[in-house]
């Protein structure tokens, strides 16, 4: 088994009207490339949990993470006009947390972050501000539920 110290929450930067099926991720991945979806996990709107990828094999989700990272992704992200928001429903906002409390019980001592909070520190001060985000995912402060 892989050592595992970092856990990255992203979302599928689809609008909150849109649904996207683990079969259409599955195939957008392919198409850049990935063999499969790069995430391990992947959290409907209905709030199933899906497991993707296994968690022995190294994601394609985190550039420079991916070796030692788990990566969740869920559903969502933008409004109905393309823009960035937490889309998250209560039933997302419950699996994500119980699948994070349990990969956090199996991988103890691990990180939360978002895939943003990966982005460089442009200005040195070592904190990576909004305005240094690459993107803006996943469209929630990850550090402050997690």
């Amino acid at each position: 088994m892989r050592a595992i110290d970092l856990i990255v929450i992203h979302c599928s930067s689809t609008r909150e009207s849109y649904a996207l099926t683990e079969q259409a991720l599955e195939a957008s991945h392919r198409l850049i490339g990935f063999d499969g979806t790069g995430y391990h996990f992947y959290v409907r709107r209905d709030g199933r949990v899906l497991a993707t990828r296994p968690v022995s094999k190294v994601g394609a989700h985190a550039r420079g993470y991916n070796a030692h990272s788990i990566g969740i992704c869920y559903e969502g992200g933008l409004d109905r006009y393309g823009n960035p928001k937490d889309t998250r429903t209560e039933w997302q906002r419950h699996s994500l947390s119980v699948l994070v409390g349990k990969l956090l019980q199996e991988y103890p001592g691990t990180c939360v972050v978002g895939h943003r909070d990966l982005s460089p520190d442009l200005n040195g001060n070592g904190e990576v501000e909004p305005m240094e985000w690459t993107k803006q995912c996943p469209c929630f402060d990850v550090g402050k539920e997690f």
